[in-house]
């Protein structure tokens, strides 16, 4: 790989399969420092399985992975935290613990000595919670807390791991509009501060506005790449979703408004 500093992550012919379903095919990409990157597409695309495999939970049959300059074969899963932090859509029910220690799991790759955290880490998640207004609820449980501030305290976990790369997985899942717009604000803001954020969702109205750049997969290949108002058009989204929409543009961005389904449309394959 050739060295450039403005290169976070770059995929190349990357093919993923799931016994015979073939979930990626030959995916190629470059994402750049501080760049918020959009990843849509319709239910099986391989938007999910394209985290994976950026965050090393799963190993592409063929095709070669870079973060921050070194192939992610070469790190070990202590190494990848540090690199790339997952912020998934929802966390098991079972772990009930409060705010606050759950931040502190975002730790684990700094761990240096027999003790769970130092003062450091103490420090470190302070500052995560103050940034984002989340002190008034450290000593909670993460079950009595609302969706839009579990959300927040997902993105707080994930940035204790002080990353370079925020990978998150549906951002705006079982949010009212109000928290849709605070968490998105949220990300773009930690963007322009450098950290690189891969966001997958079927919300692409959102998407559009904030991402500088979306992917649009279909049955694992990419369909497009480019600005918002170059990937999301009327003549895409009807050859990748099969329905017809009405696309509306203004000052904050595209609106995509669905109108009918195609008849002879079929879905796609696994996720």
């Amino acid at each position: 790989m050739r060295p450039d500093n403005s290169i976070v992550i770059r995929i190349e012919g990357v093919t993923l399969r799931y016994g015979c379903v073939e979930a990626l095919r030959d995916v190629t990409i470059d994402i750049k420092r501080g760049e918020f990157l959009g990843i849509i597409g319709p239910n099986g695309s391989g938007k999910t399985s394209l985290l994976k495999c950026i965050n090393g939970i799963l190993k592409p049959l063929a095709g070669t992975i870079y973060l921050d300059g070194r192939l992610i074969e070469n790190l070990n899963p202590k190494e990848i935290a540090r690199i790339c932090a997952s912020v998934p859509a929802e966390i098991p029910e079972h772990l009930n613990i409060t705010v606050s220690d759950f931040v502190f799991l975002g730790r684990y790759p700094y761990i240096r000595g027999i003790w769970w955290e130092d003062k450091q880490d103490e420090e470190f998640v302070k500052r995560v919670l103050a940034y984002l207004q989340l002190c008034h609820l450290k000593r909670r449980k993460l079950s009595e807390i609302s969706s839009g501030e579990l959300q927040r305290v997902l993105l707080a976990r994930a940035m204790a791991q002080n990353p370079k790369v925020l990978l998150v997985d549906e951002p705006c899942a079982h949010l009212d509009l109000k928290y849709k717009l605070e968490v998105m604000e949220l990300l773009k803001a930690l963007s322009k501060n450098g950290i690189t954020i891969i966001a997958s969702s079927h919300d692409v109205n959102l998407l559009s506005r904030y991402c500088d750049r979306i992917i649009l997969l279909n049955r694992g290949k990419i369909a497009a790449v480019g600005k918002p108002e170059d990937v999301i058009t009327e003549r895409t989204i009807k050859e990748v979703y099969g329905i017809e929409v009405l696309i509306i543009t203004d000052k904050d961005g595209i609106f995509v408004i669905p109108r009918r389904p195609l008849p002879s449309f079929s879905g796609n394959g696994s996720d």
